[in-house]
Formats: structure tokens, C-alpha cells, sequence
């Protein structure tokens, strides 16, 4: 996944850090982002220049990408909104999304790069972000006018430890992510303190089968984690304290982790911050990268 909002807010240039990924670490496949916020700063005016630029680096390089729809996109504070449209209410603020929506499948249709969708992520996880509570209806009505709009497979995403999807829609594919070691602030009496989710393989290749079963659909991890979880930003963060979530040795275990998992595809979390701490002298975390994700 590569976020060129995230790469900005860590103060390297977007541009040079997907370059690193695609010539130096070789990776060639993308879960890029259509942040609304991004792309239509004023009602009306699109600008794609940037999400053009990132989509024909990795088509010279022969690369896949599966881009992002939708107002819940990843990366803080999850909906990516403009402010004019917090102006606008009930359809007036649908049909202006729905808009545009339809302008970036449309634009992207016949990019044989593109070579899926993925409509708004965790779209029904009610827990994480500065999001509304979870509309089906507009979900729903989503996902069948970008299946009116394109022939490419949609694909949709769970959260990470929970979610079984009974209800629809029913996407081409079905992704999870898997956190392993987090900054918890949520669960009492474990407040102010990291936690490990005790999930083991078994877990993850039981879901999903079963889910497989249910829907008849496959699986892919939509976000395996790769970069700390602290209680702020990382940025912010000590060395020490990113390492408590997420140092050398924990991508490595990550990495394994969801290998052993099972499933085919796999979007790794954290190209982002394996840059910037290059780009800050520490070439340890990208190296590593380097070095797991190249492993047999």
C-alpha cells in the first residue's frame, strides 16, 4: 500500500519514495488511494496529476495497481473528505460523492494497469477513525453503480482480528489485515499499554475458510502490518518506542506470520516509514524489508 498523503505528513517527497519501492526494493504490485479530499480540493475542479503520475511509474515498470474508491480510504482519519462537501447534507452529499466516484472508475476503466477496485475500506468497522457510523444503504448503492460503471473485480476488506460478512454486497474478493502488536487505548484494564493480539495462524486460516465457504469468494490480506502502532504518530515517536511495535526482528516475524497464513496476495503496511527512516540515516528498516520480503 503506498499512501502519498502519509509519505507528506512524514516530510519526504511522495514521488522519490515510490521510485525507492518500484527501483530499489523491486516491488511491482500497489494498493493505491483516490483520496475524494486530494483529487477535488474545490467542488468541481479534479486534479489527478499525482494519481496519473503513480499509476504510469508503476505501468513502466510492469506493475499491477488496486486502487481505492470510495470516502473510507486507508490511512488517517480513515474518510478522507473535502471540506466543501461538509457543507452539504443527506443526498446532496451522497450524489456529490457518487460523482465523484464515477469520474475515477471512469478515468481509470481502460488503464490496464488498474487491475482492480477496492471499495471503501473496512467499510463497516464502526471503531477506527473520525468516520460516521457505517451506512449499508450507501455501501450498497456504491458498490452497484461501480459495478454499472466498470467490468473490473471489486474487492472489499475486513478488519483485522473480527468481521464475517453476511450481508451484502458481495465483492469479486474479500481481504482482512493482520496487526500483530499495537498501541491499545480501548481496552480496560489494558489502557495506556501495548498489546499483542493472541490470534495464531489457525485462527486467520480458519476465517478465512469458512468465509471462502460462506461466499464463495477468496481472500487476500489487504493490509499486513509493517510499521509501528504507538500512542501518536510515529513521527513523533522515539526509536525505541517504534521498535516496541514493530522493529527489525518483528517484521520479519510479521512477514512469516502471514505467510503461513496462506493466501495467495498479500499488501504490505509501511512503505512510507521504511523511507523516511532511510531518508533520516537508519537504513535498517529498509533493508530488512528488503531482505524478508525477497526470502523464500
Amino acid at each position: 500500500s503506498f499512501s502519498a498523503k502519509r509519505a507528506r505528513e512524514l516530510g519526504v517527497d511522495p514521488k522519490a519514495n515510490l521510485t525507492a519501492l518500484l527501483d530499489d526494493l523491486g516491488i511491482r504490485n500497489y494498493r493505491l488511494m483516490s483520496y475524494w479530499d486530494e483529487s477535488e480540493k474545490v467542488r468541481g475542479q479534479l486534479d489527478f496529476t499525482e494519481l496519473d503520475w503513480q499509476i504510469n511509474e508503476i505501468a513502466k515498470r510492469g506493475g499491477t495497481v488496486s486502487l481505492g474508491l470510495g470516502l473510507r480510504q486507508p490511512r488517517w482519519p480513515e474518510c478522507h473528505q473535502p471540506t466543501w462537501a461538509d457543507d452539504l447534507a443527506g443526498n446532496a452529499w451522497k450524489q456529490a460523492l457518487y460523482a465523484y466516484i464515477e469520474t475515477v472508475v471512469k478515468r481509470y476503466e481502460n488503464n490496464p494497469t488498474v487491475i482492480s477496485w477496492q471499495l471503501e475500506n473496512e467499510a463497516v468497522n464502526n471503531w477506527f477513525g473520525t468516520c460516521d457510523k457505517p451506512d449499508v444503504e450507501r455501501l450498497n448503492e456504491e458498490f452497484a453503480l461501480v459495478r454499472s460503471w466498470s467490468s473490473k473485480p471489486i474487492w472489499m476488506s475486513l478488519s483485522d482480528q473480527h468481521g464475517f460478512p453476511v450481508n451484502p454486497p458481495v465483492p469479486d474478493q474479500f481481504g482482512f489485515s493482520v496487526y500483530r502488536t499495537i498501541w491499545n487505548e480501548k481496552i480496560p484494564p489494558l489502557k495506556q499499554n501495548y498489546i499483542t493480539y493472541p490470534t495464531p495462524v489457525w485462527y486467520h486460516r480458519l476465517r478465512a475458510a469458512i468465509i471462502e465457504l460462506y461466499t464463495g469468494r477468496h481472500i487476500f490480506i489487504h493490509e499486513l502490518q509493517l510499521e509501528p502502532w504507538g500512542p501518536v504518530d510515529t513521527a513523533q515517536l522515539s526509536v525505541d518506542e517504534q521498535n516496541k511495535s514493530m522493529s527489525p526482528e518483528q517484521i520479519k516475524k510479521n512477514v512469516l506470520f502471514a505467510r503461513m497464513i496462506g493466501e495467495r496476495d498479500i499488501y504490505v503496511w509501511g512503505g512510507e516509514w521504511w523511507y523516511w527512516r532511510m531518508v533520516n540515516g537508519d537504513r535498517s528498516i529498509w533493508e530488512t524489508v528488503r531482505d524478508t520480503l525477497r526470502s523464500e
